[in-house]
């Protein structure tokens, strides 16, 4: 287990942090970046607990839990469309000529 200490400026010297301990005053969390914020659907999302619950309640996981998979992707893209990888068939381009047709049928 780890110990903790803080300074005692009535005893001169540094002293253990018990589990009783109570700091003397309230440790501040920076929650601006969240004031005001609502999610796409309206929900009120204006603190950091209130985020967390509403993206495990909704199946949400944060960007940054995808650092560098961006950036890998495109990578991957600018070397299929150079074609230094990958390569285009018949059946690609008849399955993205069907795609496009669908949408115009949808409209």
């Amino acid at each position: 287990m780890r110990r903790r200490f803080r300074y005692s400026a009535e005893l001169d010297k540094m002293v253990e942090v018990t589990d009783d301990y109570i700091s003397p005053g309230p440790i501040v969390h920076d929650d601006r970046q969240f004031q005001g914020l609502r999610a796409t659907d309206g929900t009120d999302i204006s603190s950091r607990t209130k985020q967390r619950e509403y993206m495990k309640r909704n199946d949400l996981v944060p960007m940054e839990e995808f650092k560098g998979e961006w950036s890998k992707a495109a990578k991957a893209r600018a070397d299929y469309f150079q074609g230094r990888t990958g390569s285009v068939n018949k059946s690609d381009i008849a399955g993205a000529i069907s795609q496009l047709e669908s949408r115009g049928r949808k409209r």
